[in-house]
């Protein structure tokens, strides 16, 4: 499946549009081998990257609702039959599982309230050519993004606490896998990309107590869930980072900020070399998600690209392998620009896309 990737390419998943049509056209207007539905947190807050993924612990009674905590979303450990709702939460993984997601059953627990993806169901709902169209992208925010923003009722990020870790990566995975079956009405393969721009708190001083295991762990859990249930897993990260962090598990997509990040990769060159061996596709953010995409066009992008692969070729790295496994993106989602400028983000993805 993972053939079907390689020279194309597709968004990372926000659109600053205020217009779920205007959005879904443009992706089918440039992203016609790979579209992904799109996030609209300008038009609907609740489709921002932490709070979208959150109902099915609400629901639960495990975290807070909107109401209760003024943005700052938070897990009840105070509440004093804790215990109890966990129980019944992991009592209801089981049962999900056990029923593979049926779309009739408590599987739906973990869909999209539909005032938190509207670009989700537009993008369901949509006609698409499916003769130009080779794979469906989807999205899921990390482990690490999410568990550093939720936190306990004593404000400690839920990600250092083991039990509270263990709640989020498994409702994460399931929501992906809930993803992956009602995007399998395409008859396509599916591709997951899990946003986690977080990773990159990993070896810096504000986030010490990060630990390599648990990040990896988190991070895996939710691969292996995305390919058990069929899908091709992806991981996105907007800023330099460890790199050998992802190259080291068995992810199929690795996403980075090709633009303002690029010598990030020049470190974890090794690394990268053998994930390109074991045939993962590195997925170079090419496309600038920021101003400077008004001094940008496709040929200054094309010749940043082949820069980039002549440096890693001098590193050591197979220039086949690089040229072959890859696909190209903008380097973060769109949400934070213009209408205009994330459309002129869109059509330089599709002549970029045009000149591999």
């Amino acid at each position: 499946m993972q053939t079907k990737l390689m020279r194309r390419a597709t968004g990372i998943g926000s659109l600053p549009h205020q217009s779920v049509d205007d959005g879904i056209n443009l992706i089918k207007e440039n992203l016609q081998h790979i579209p992904h539905w799109p996030q609209l947190p300008r038009k609907n807050p609740r489709e921002g990257i932490v709070r979208q993924y959150l109902a099915p612990l609400v629901q639960a009674g495990l975290v807070t609702s909107e109401e209760e905590d003024d943005g700052k979303p938070y897990f009840r450990t105070d509440a004093p039959d804790w215990d109890e709702r966990v129980l019944i939460y992991y009592e209801t993984l089981v049962e999900v599982e056990e029923n593979n997601f049926s779309e009739s059953g408590i599987g739906e627990m973990f869909a999209f309230p539909a005032d938190t993806a509207e670009g989700f169901y537009a993008f369901l709902q949509d006609n698409w050519d499916s003769s130009a169209v080779e794979v469906i992208k989807g999205q899921v925010s990390g482990p690490l993004v999410v568990g550093l923003q939720v936190t306990d009722p004593a404000g400690s990020a839920a990600f250092y606490n083991d039990q509270l870790r263990e709640i989020l990566v498994k409702t994460l995975t399931y929501q992906s896998c809930w993803q992956l079956q009602r995007l399998a009405v395409f008859q396509k393969p599916v591709l997951i990309f899990i946003d986690d721009p977080a990773i990159y708190g990993y070896g810096t001083s504000t986030y010490v107590g990060l630990s390599r295991e648990f990040i990896q762990q988190s991070i895996q859990e939710m691969v292996n869930g995305i390919k058990n249930a069929g899908g091709i897993s992806g991981v996105h990260c907007c800023a330099g980072v460890d790199w050998s962090l992802l190259f080291d598990l068995p992810v199929d997509v690795v996403n980075f900020d090709a633009y303002s990040y690029f010598s990030s990769m020049l470190v974890y060159t090794a690394q990268l070399k053998g994930f390109l061996q074991r045939g993962g596709i590195l997925s170079w953010g090419l496309v600038p998600t920021s101003p400077e995409i008004e001094e940008e066009n496709s040929e200054s992008l094309m010749a940043k690209l082949r820069e980039g692969i002549d440096t890693l070729v001098s590193h050591g790295v197979e220039r086949r392998l690089l040229e072959e496994q890859l696909m190209v993106t903008p380097s973060c989602g769109a949400a934070t620009l213009t209408e205009a400028q994330a459309e002129k983000v869109y059509h330089l993805l599709r002549e970029v896309e045009q000149n591999l």
